[in-house]
């Protein structure tokens, strides 16, 4: 199979200096192309992917601004913000959201640094990558007000059906993480089941939220597969045929080439 990890934290510290051996063990598992984000420690650190996706032919970087970082923001911030944004490798501005659960950054500061994310990921003319997290009128609000018409990926995506469908009708991509394989994760296995193939991306949020068999352990992109088979069984159709859908809706919405040799899949109306 050929996979995409579309959303990996490969800065973190938990990678440390192993970071060749995990990728190492991604490209083994048939990982061949994996993005990083560019959130970091905060806005002080918006390069941290870019470095390593610089090092790396198959691996990609976005930038921004985590709303847990959103009151360590300023102008300088989103001066940089929107400097790297232009990168050539650079092919998203995010993860950027609401998270309401945890609160780090007061709500209307959250807001609007998501705002202005949005309006420099509109110059740049690149994708968002979305964070919420019990915010979800808040964050669809925001979106139909400033993002109408554009794309982006809902990331680690754990709602219902009806929520995911609602987010596909905004014109975004689902990204489905380890948590599909959690024994509780029915409702977000109704909304894999419920999306159209065509928009929905496969993640590993790591070092966080690993699948099982590895929960509570360290993430890795290299498990990647091991949600694809999930998403498979709860689709009804085979890894290899989400392996080679996913991968495409990759290369489409950051319009990258479509690659002949990674064994694309041809998709029949019984797989939708």
């Amino acid at each position: 199979m050929n996979l995409v990890d579309s959303h990996c934290h490969l800065d973190h510290k938990q990678f440390g200096a192993d970071i060749d051996t995990i990728l190492c063990r991604a490209a083994d598992a048939g990982i061949n192309r994996m993005l990083t984000i560019g959130t970091g420690e905060g806005p002080q650190d918006l390069d941290c992917a870019l470095k390593i996706a610089g090092q790396h032919a198959n691996v990609f970087a976005t930038v921004g601004i985590h709303p847990h970082d959103a009151s360590k923001a300023d102008a300088r911030s989103f001066d940089w913000l929107r400097d790297l944004s232009r990168e050539a490798k650079v092919l998203a501005v995010g993860e950027m959201g609401l998270d309401y659960h945890y609160d780090f950054s007061p709500r209307e500061i959250q807001e609007t640094v998501f705002r202005q994310q949005l309006d420099i990921a509109r110059e740049a003319g690149k994708p968002v990558i979305i964070h919420t997290r019990e915010a979800w009128d808040d964050t669809l609000r925001i979106l139909r007000e400033q993002w109408p018409g554009r794309t982006g990926i809902l990331h680690c995506f754990t709602g219902n059906a009806q929520q995911a469908l609602e987010a596909v009708d905004l014109g975004f991509y689902i990204g489905i993480g380890g948590v599909l394989t959690f024994p509780k994760s029915t409702e977000l296995r109704e909304a894999a089941q419920a999306v159209p193939i065509e928009r929905l991306l496969l993640e590993t949020d790591a070092p966080y939220l690993a699948p099982l068999p590895h929960r509570g352990k360290r993430n890795e992109p290299a498990f990647t597969a091991l949600t694809a088979g999930k998403l498979a069984e709860v689709r009804g159709c085979s890894a290899e045929v989400i392996a080679s859908q996913t991968s495409r809706n990759f290369d489409t919405l950051f319009h990258l080439p479509q690659r002949k040799s990674n064994g694309y899949t041809e998709v029949s109306d019984g797989d939708r």
